[in-house]
């Protein structure tokens, strides 16, 4: 039996210097991964629309766009926040390290490159990616709406449920840069620093009112966790916990059944998992005596009709 060969990782080299090329190319080649190369920023954006590398090594001064403009622009696309990027430059100074992580890079490495250092990092940085895509992948799974922004507002990763969350209802898109709006960043700021009050402890997107943000915690010194979550409507009827000794998530759940939704869509409006949902609705089903959603939303009607 042949055994199943192990997927290369994919390596976007981009700098102007063809010895660096070469020197990095051999490297990451004799390594077993497959490189791919760029000679400048407009190269690398247009390889990164056709695939999603495993990290990239950049640059930081090269004719034209350097090599901060290009991770900005790179880190703007909501598939590639979870890609290291390891800058490369003769530049040791303080202020350039600082700009290249600002920008998003996660290691800085100066020229002359020493490979056996670069692969080592290349190594590190590799394994914490994918433990980090593992643990979101997890969070997912598990149906958790979860953003991280920084202290500007602007998204540094979110699980892919909270992405389809936003694009399905905001004006956004994978390749689109989102920040959060003024009044939602100050707030922000207050919870941070926690002067909010209990009162404060979700916000309203204005752009979509129904859409929620609870702030969960700090994860870095500028990285800010946030869940997200579909506001219930207002007219959810209350009394199915007294009537049919529901709880009132579960009564939230059977409402918006009533109304036609979907398991998924109701989800999605009250940041749960699918399979949480499915849960509440065996309860529900136990609790109102039937065996179905087609059941279970005649019962709805027929009590709406009984206290109207």
């Amino acid at each position: 039996m042949i055994a199943e060969s192990k997927r290369r990782d994919i390596a976007l080299v981009v700098d102007d210097s063809p010895e660096t090329l070469r020197l990095l190319t051999d490297a990451l080649d004799s390594a077993g991964m497959t490189v791919m190369v760029a000679l400048d920023g407009a190269a690398a954006l247009r390889i990164v629309d056709q695939i999603t590398p495993d990290i990239i090594l950049l640059d930081a001064i090269m004719p034209g766009m350097d090599g901060f403009e290009i991770c900005r622009r790179l880190k703007r696309n909501a598939s590639l926040c979870n890609v290291p990027v390891i800058f490369m430059t003769g530049l040791a100074e303080t202020e350039h390290i600082v700009g290249g992580l600002e920008a998003g890079g996660v290691d800085y490495v100066t020229k002359p490159i020493v490979i056996e250092e670069m692969m080592a990092r290349i190594r590190v940085h590799l394994a914490n990616a994918r433990l980090t895509q593992s643990a979101r992948a997890a969070l997912d799974v598990s149906g958790r709406y979860l953003l991280a922004v920084n202290g500007q507002g602007r998204i540094v990763w979110t699980t892919p449920q909270a992405q389809r969350m936003l694009s399905d209802n905001l004006s956004f898109s994978s390749g689109a840069e989102f920040a959060l709006p003024e009044p939602v960043l100050q707030w922000l700021a207050l919870m941070a620093k926690g002067k909010a009050s209990a009162k404060a402890e979700t916000a309203s997107l204005p752009e979509n009112e129904q859409l929620q943000l609870q702030y969960m915690g700090k994860l870095g010194p500028n990285e800010f966790l946030l869940r997200l979550a579909k506001e219930s409507s207002a007219d959810t009827p209350i009394e199915f916990s007294s009537e049919f000794g529901l709880t009132t998530r579960e009564s939230e759940v059977l409402s918006w059944l009533s109304k036609g939704k979907t398991n998924r869509d109701i989800a999605q409006i009250l940041g749960l998992s699918p399979r949480t949902v499915d849960k509440h609705l065996e309860q529900i089903y136990a609790k109102l005596g039937v065996e179905n959603r087609t059941a279970a939303a005649a019962v709805v009607s027929n009590a709406t009709r009984r206290n109207s």
